[in-house]
């Protein structure tokens, strides 16, 4: 018998809703609750005491650990009942106690990508959308609307306003006070938080710094110099920086920040003074 073909294995103590769907290999611990329009994918595991519910749907190989609540009302008092999702990709871990909220308005979604760690305690709040390959340590507070790009990682115990943006292979240091949004490829750390410089060791560790022959990194070091530390505003920076052909990793910059500074948003989070 291939993996694919195992059986669901539902513990006795379990309580699962003959209408939920749950694919092959699914495991349901002693304790968890699955409600009537929750869709578990293949070779899923689902641990004690674990309760999922509302319009929810995990894709396959995912770990949900005990005490782990998914697809629950919003803690959002515009919530009027409407019958909004969650979307959970593939291979995410989602460990003790994590919370993931449905979104507030009919039609839309909070939506996890792949290959997700969460650690104990994170909270997702409405309408968050996470990409791929994030890392998250215990005891974040993600407020709604929050977007994380791929790769970001996160230290713990922090929040995270509402409506902030996290840039791809964004590093956060522990207990930084994360109120604006936070550039793709940056270092940040604080209270309140402040950009350090670039996150080198998850460059280095992407294999960025093998593209292009090295230039992809050189490029980003030298606009984010641009940009940070040449006492040019932000988008004074950005002119400057886009009269020049970009590499992808200074493109994605800019183009993060130029959609930040743009009306109706909070703006990039400010570099340290060097003075």
């Amino acid at each position: 018998m291939t993996l694919e073909q195992a059986p669901v294995q539902i513990h006795p103590q379990a309580v699962v809703d003959p209408k939920a769907q749950l694919a092959a290999g699914v495991v349901i611990g002693p304790g968890a609750v699955v409600g009537p329009d929750v869709v578990i994918g293949e070779n899923s595991w689902i641990g004690p005491h674990a309760v999922l519910e509302g319009c929810l749907t995990l894709g396959r190989d995912n770990k949900v650990f005990p005490g782990a609540c998914l697809g629950q009302e919003p803690q959002d008092l515009k919530y009027r009942g409407a019958p909004t999702e969650v979307l959970i990709g593939d291979g995410n871990t989602l460990r003790e106690c994590v919370t993931i909220n449905r979104a507030t308005n009919e039609g839309e979604v909070t939506r996890i990508g792949n290959g997700n760690l969460l650690m104990a305690y994170c909270h997702l709040g409405h309408n968050c959308e996470l990409g791929n390959g994030i890392v998250m340590s215990n005891a974040i507070q993600v407020a709604g609307h929050v977007t994380i790009e791929d790769r970001a990682v996160i230290g713990g115990c922090l929040g995270i306003h509402q409506f902030v943006h996290v840039g791809g292979m964004a590093m956060v240091g522990g207990m930084t006070r994360v109120e604006r949004d936070v550039p793709p490829y940056c270092l940040v750390e604080g209270h309140p938080g402040r950009v350090r410089g670039l996150n080198r060791v998850g460059l280095g560790r992407s294999g960025l710094a093998s593209q292009h022959d090295g230039r992809e990194v050189k490029q980003l070091q030298e606009i984010w110099t641009l940009l940070y530390r040449s006492g040019l505003v932000i988008a004074e920076g950005l002119k400057q920086a886009q009269q020049q052909e970009l590499l992808p990793a200074a493109a994605h910059l800019c183009t993060f920040l130029a959609k930040s500074i743009a009306d109706g948003r909070r703006g990039p989070m400010p570099a340290l003074s060097t003075r």
